[in-house]
């Protein structure tokens, strides 16, 4: 495997870093960098301005609006947005719904809602957890009726991101209770708007209102709004896992988010010397500079190998597990860091109290505890792992 960058992926590291700085706003880059939340406006502004530019799907086909980049390409992006403190692209309706919807929707539906996702028009969120069903996601109760030219859905769903702001929701529902698990699932589109929907907030340890409740009452949804077969859904529901699960991974934001502790360490003064040069201290963040390396270069295997035809399988697992790993050890390090000035609880991170990057410390040390439990909790991660790579 050749770790060089070419001079053609030097010149596109370049172009991107130009774009960055010409179109990312400061106040956006400001508020990622000190974890403070971003509206929707400015969610949604930073994505049109990828849309403008032909940057807001780096993975579709470039026949529905993709770059066409190679999985080279798109490493260099990412590690260039991150180091940028670039708002993520939100993944529901770019990275999660329309993949499926290119491989397994219909002409239709392809037409009806990729242009709408490429130009952040609707807003997306996912209906996959339920309070039976979270790791064991085959286990969703939430039921779909056929009725006609419609399903008559009635469930909950829960712990759905940014939920208070969707237009649309991808759910998971089932359609035949007396099959088996994995065999009575369909995969359903349904507008936030239909009549029965309603939307509770759950407020995280952070003390925000990020993630919500669903609830379904009687809700009529078209049986044009079924991707791929009746009863097919798991197999839309595993490929899209694959793509969230590689995205946690977060190797470029891990690396902004390191290099931005070591600068911490080495202004922060404790018994009359930089915090860098104390032993613990220290010890751990080599610690976690040694992991993070190791993820970047298999990071960069898995995507060397894709670029040569190969298929990332439980490797997308095993990037889950470090990246997750890693980010909340790292927020540990800057809780210590900030000593007693973490403790204030702010719950946007402004007045903070003490040096500016500890307005956010806590918040971002608790909200981070959930890495490890969602997009297939980390347990579930190594049993994938166990069986695909080891064969136990």
């Amino acid at each position: 495997m050749d770790l060089e960058y070419t001079a053609e992926e030097l010149a596109f590291r370049d172009e991107v870093r130009a774009f960055l700085r010409e179109q990312l706003p400061a106040t956006i880059a400001a508020k990622i960098k000190h974890n403070r939340r971003l509206t929707k406006d400015e969610h949604v502004l930073w994505q049109k301005r990828l849309h403008q530019r032909g940057w807001a799907a780096v993975h579709w086909p470039t026949e529905h609006g993709g770059t066409g980049w190679g999985p080279i390409e798109r490493h260099i992006f990412d590690e260039e947005c991150a180091a940028h403190h670039a708002p993520p692209m939100l993944p529901f309706g770019v990275s999660m719904v329309a993949p499926v919807i290119i491989k397994f929707g219909t002409e239709q539906q392809k037409q009806q809602y990729l242009p709408d996702i490429l130009a952040s028009n609707v807003w997306w969120c996912q209906g996959y957890s339920e309070p039976g069903a979270g790791s064991d996601l085959a286990g969703v109760k939430t039921r779909a009726v056929r009725d006609g030219d419609h399903y008559v859905v009635n469930g909950q769903k829960t712990w759905t991101t940014l939920g208070q702001h969707a237009d649309m929701i991808f759910c998971l529902v089932r359609t035949d209770p007396n099959a088996k698990k994995q065999e009575g699932i369909s995969f359903l589109l349904i507008d936030m708007n239909t009549p029965g929907i309603t939307v509770r907030p759950l407020i995280t340890l952070d003390g925000e209102h990020e993630v919500n409740e669903v609830f379904f009452d009687d809700v009529r949804v078209p049986v044009a709004n079924l991707v791929g077969e009746e009863n097919k859904g798991w197999t839309c529901a595993k490929y899209l896992l694959t793509y969230e699960r590689t995205g946690i991974a977060g190797v470029g934001q891990t690396k902004s988010l390191l290099s931005h502790l070591k600068t911490v360490a080495s202004e922060q003064i404790v018994n009359g010397r930089p915090l860098i040069e104390e032993p613990l201290f220290r010890a751990r963040l080599a610690d976690a500079e040694a992991e993070l390396m190791a993820l970047e270069m298999t990071n960069l295997r898995t995507v060397s190998a894709a670029a040569d035809g190969g298929v990332p399988g439980a490797e997308s697992s095993f990037l889950k597990i470090m990246g997750t790993v890693l980010r909340q050890e790292i927020t540990d390090l800057f809780r210590r860091a900030a000593g007693p000035y973490a403790m204030p609880f702010l719950s946007e991170g402004d007045d903070a109290v003490g040096p500016e990057f500890a307005g956010a410390v806590a918040n971002r040390y608790f909200n981070y505890r959930k890495l490890s439990i969602y997009g297939g909790s980390n347990e579930i991660q190594r049993n994938i792992i166990a069986k695909a790579i080891l064969g136990l």
